[in-house]
């Protein structure tokens, strides 16, 4: 039987360390799906629609984004992991604050779809500290974004605050 597994997020944007979780989970679902959640109350930097294509393009080339699906949904994780056929809940977790979030969410989830498992999954040391805030602080001010995001990403953010002066 094929195993599905549904890796949720904002990804405002992907960094490193999203790309890190993703190919570690490739090696332990057949199929994963990359699911951009858009949340019309949250100001975000780039569409749903900028951010699949953005998140497309950093696995296109890759020899594990055959397994690879981007898509996005609004609504509770829980029922789009069940359209999707998904069982299982793919969460990274950087630090104890992300793993004390996340557990509550992981039982939440588990309460609305006892069948829909979640498996946490901690990014390589060099990413544990990259997140999508500080990518979008670092972009903001004009920093190096080399070793956060991929440089589609880099460019992408560099247009979005361009003009920003």
């Amino acid at each position: 039987m094929k195993t599905i597994a549904l890796y949720p997020g904002s990804f405002d944007p992907i960094t490193n360390g999203h790309l890190d979780i993703l190919e570690r989970a490739t090696n332990l679902f057949d199929h994963v799906i990359v699911t951009v959640a858009v949340n019309k109350e949250k100001k975000a930097v780039f569409s749903g629609d900028e951010r699949v294509k953005l998140i497309e393009a950093c696995i296109a080339n890759k020899a594990w984004g055959k397994d690879v699906e981007v898509n996005q949904f609004t609504g509770l994780l829980v029922d789009h992991a069940q359209k999707m056929n998904a069982d299982t809940l793919v969460r990274g977790v950087r630090q104890i604050s992300d793993f004390e979030y996340e557990f509550r969410m992981a039982l939440t989830n588990k309460r609305l779809a006892p069948n829909v498992d979640t498996v946490f999954l901690m990014p390589d040391e060099e990413f544990t500290f990259i997140s999508a805030s500080i990518v979008k602080e670092v972009a903001y001010w004009g920093g190096d974004l080399s070793s956060f995001v991929p440089e589609n990403v880099a460019m992408a953010l560099k247009e979005k605050f361009k003009d920003r002066k």
